[in-house]
């Protein structure tokens, strides 16, 4: 079986509209074997660019069933534990960046490949088409170069993370002006109108300009990008901001663009926390301005900052439900779904049982959070317990968190029948959480001297700090 893969860019609608006229051109009685037609959507994709996909997906369902052709498409959708804004919002996520590209995998190919992986499953084998070009950029190029030496028939390449699937990439070879060429005259056979696709990315070119192409010189329509608006992998959304700078109708994604600056990894390092993931202290050598120094490796997001981030998505999206066409007007940032998983996670994991997200939820939106988990609303702990914690901690945040660990690691055991493990549990609520933030980066560059020493051989060094080790134990921080 054939599976196609769909974004409604320009490259991916050509190799649609190829096969399909391919298919098309065959008697009925040969069409006989499903082809999947897939779009994987983020959930955080340019909204102009998502209305324009989900109601191609349509267009494409109709026109196959009045043509007589066997495309199916299927819109697919990241799990929702795995979701941009739950894993940011509820696990503190920091905003991906080159060395922390959490999202691609997450969002774009586990989707895919869940989809791929079932065809094969039930037939056996797999061709996934796609429109990727050598001209897209040399990094692609390399790589499809290097591919092709690995061919099994002519054009077909295996797929090195999917067994029993080729990949076959009929405009491989195109330059941008001649995919454009190609939906320019050639009709889209689904008709879902490749003039108007056109104009999009037009849209989307700083200039607002896509000349006609008489030679080498000059500049090409279609190098726009259209992709997740939160993306901070690159330096700036230039097709958002495009968008916005050539359309004033467009100005109400304003927000969006102003929500993914500040989502920028390197202004964020005040709201993250110096321990990571698992509680640990991890030092490293930071060079700043020439300056080296020892500092913790930043964590997660704070809980002050997933609340924040919470609050200005919502924010954000309330004012663009406020500004945006009728036609956009169930324009959705953050799902339900995504909200009640976010919940789950500061209540369950975080052991945050002040239950803050309904709160802020309210006193965005002005409407009361539903959450569509069963039974989630019976809670042995609330609000009332954690102001009393507030007030018994005395403004300490880490004496509250501890006892926040603790009361709440005891009430997920008070319900089993047997409560093998508490003993462990609650040991790890005290090495992540019973020192202070100063202690804990104190006792972290003990830890990291002393192996250093050792390393180097110091014995007088290594003396000397495991003396201070015995007087002050090493705890796990």
């Amino acid at each position: 079986l054939w599976v196609i893969g769909y974004s409604g860019g320009k490259d991916s609608t050509a190799t649609l509209q190829l096969v399909w006229n391919a298919i098309a051109a065959l008697p009925p009685e040969q069409r006989t074997k499903t082809i999947y037609v897939i779009t994987t959507d983020t959930l955080v994709e340019n909204p102009i660019v998502s209305a324009w996909v989900r109601n191609s997906l349509k267009q494409i369902k109709l026109a196959a069933e009045a043509q007589g052709l066997p495309f199916e498409p299927h819109l697919l959708q990241p799990e929702v534990k795995e979701t941009y804004w739950v894993s940011l919002i509820g696990k503190g996520y920091p905003a991906p960046r080159g060395k922390f590209r959490w999202c691609t995998e997450r969002l774009k190919i586990k989707p895919s490949n869940r989809f791929i992986r079932n065809v094969i499953r039930s037939s056996g084998e797999a061709i996934v088409v796609l429109g990727t070009r050598k001209a897209e950029s040399q990094q692609r190029a390399r790589r499809m170069k290097k591919m092709e030496a690995k061919r099994v028939r002519a054009r077909l390449t295996p797929n090195m993370n999917l067994p029993n699937s080729l990949v076959y990439s009929p405009i491989e070879d195109w330059q941008n002006d001649e995919v454009w060429l190609y939906l320019m005259q050639w009709q889209n056979p689904w008709e879902y109108s490749n003039k108007d696709l056109f104009a999009m990315y037009r849209g989307a070119s700083a200039d607002n300009e896509c000349p006609l192409v008489v030679d080498t010189s000059t500049p090409s329509c279609g190098s726009s990008r259209f992709g997740c608006w939160v993306c901070t992998l690159v330096s700036q959304d230039k097709s958002l901001t495009a968008m916005i700078d050539n359309d004033e109708e467009k100005e109400w994604l304003e927000p969006l663009l102003d929500l993914r600056k500040e989502l920028e990894p390197g202004e964020n390092r005040e709201r993250r926390d110096f321990r990571r993931s698992n509680g640990n202290v991890q030092l490293y050598e930071r060079n700043l301005d020439g300056q080296i120094s020892v500092e913790p490796i930043p964590g997660p997001y704070t809980k002050e900052a997933r609340e924040y981030w919470l609050r200005r998505l919502l924010t954000v999206e309330t004012d663009v439900r406020q500004n945006c066409p009728e036609n956009m007007g169930d324009i959705t940032l953050i799902s339900k779904e995504e909200l009640s998983e976010i919940r789950r996670i500061w209540l369950e994991e975080k052991h945050e049982f002040d239950d803050s997200l309904p709160r802020i939820y309210e006193e965005v939106t002005g409407e009361p959070f539903k959450d569509i988990r069963p039974g989630a609303e019976n809670r042995l702990l609330g609000g009332d317990e954690w102001q009393v914690l507030e007030e018994i901690c005395d403004n300490d945040a880490m004496h509250l968190e501890l006892m926040a660990k603790l009361l709440d690691t005891e009430r997920q055991y008070v319900t089993r029948s047997r409560r093998i493990g508490i003993y462990e549990a609650l040991e790890r609520c005290f090495d992540t959480s019973s020192r202070s933030k100063e202690d804990a980066i104190a006792n972290a560059h003990l830890k990291r001297d002393l192996k250093t020493a050792a390393d180097e051989g110091d014995v007088d060094t290594v003396k000397q700090l495991a003396w201070a080790n015995l007087k002050f134990p090493v705890q796990n921080s």
